[in-house]
């Protein structure tokens, strides 16, 4: 299949579910696909989702609801297919990040942090994957962590949510790469968000772990975007299963 550039990242005609895009990261990667002609959903627990989306384009669809609420997802899937009659692409970007030592994770964090970070992913490629099938195709991106690859001090439930995501991203990527659906991951460093470097790894915490990234910086959420809007393109047809990280070369030391 042979694509120009343009015609491979142009989204004209293409509806986007994304998960967590009421700020952060996720409002970044909603920005950059309505600007290349995709049609947005945004789900998020903060009610903020629906100004991101009004302030994008009126055409764009918002809803305001917890990821790992099973009856809330299908209610979302269905009704962006009811409303839009389709779903081409996927972002699973919610996410939190609470921190223990292992001895001090409770059951209670331990849960929570599965719920939103694995549960959550799972049952929205669990239902857009269905309407994907339907289709005979679609692009699904799981955002993932470096946290999925090495251990973090700390990081115990977090690390543990994030490589199952990775373990579910290449079943699905195996199962459904048939029906013409690609299932992809992107893992990153630090990024300059609230939750990330203004967050818990900000200050002299943050400062230290700059040392250790060969790049000497955090990541920025623009490009965690651009590597998302290259996955679900026309240009990332034959990549399937894959993790993209973007940590800056952290994990290869």
């Amino acid at each position: 299949m042979s694509y120009t550039f343009d015609k491979a990242f142009d989204f004209s005609g293409q509806v986007a579910l994304i998960t967590g895009g009421a700020s952060g990261i996720g409002k970044c990667i909603a920005e950059l696909f309505a600007e290349r002609g995709a049609t947005l959903v945004l789900v998020d627990r903060n009610e903020k989702v629906h100004e991101t989306a009004r302030s994008l384009g009126s055409q764009h669809l918002s809803w305001v609801g917890d990821v790992a609420d099973e009856a809330t997802v299908q209610g979302v899937v269905a009704g962006t297919v009811e409303k839009l009659g389709r779903i081409d692409i996927l972002v699973n970007n919610a996410g939190i990040g609470p921190l223990a030592k292992a001895e001090e994770t409770s059951a209670d964090l331990w849960d929570i942090t599965m719920a939103v970070n694995l549960r959550g992913p799972f049952l929205y490629a669990r239902e857009v994957g269905k309407q994907m099938i339907k289709q005979g195709g679609g692009r699904i991106v799981n955002l993932a962590s470096q946290a999925a690859l090495v251990a973090l001090d700390g990081h115990l439930a977090y690390c543990a949510s994030k490589a199952g995501v990775l373990g579910m991203t290449r079943v699905l990527a195996m199962e459904w790469g048939p029906h013409g659906i690609t299932v992809n991951a992107i893992s990153p460093t630090v990024v300059e968000t609230e939750m990330g470097a203004q967050g818990s790894w900000s200050g002299e915490t943050g400062v230290a772990f700059k040392k250790k990234i060969p790049t000497g910086r955090f990541a920025q959420p623009e490009e965690i975007a651009l590597a998302a809007l290259y996955l679900v393109s026309g240009a990332a047809g034959m990549v399937n299963g894959e993790n993209l990280v973007v940590d800056g070369g952290y994990t290869a030391t």
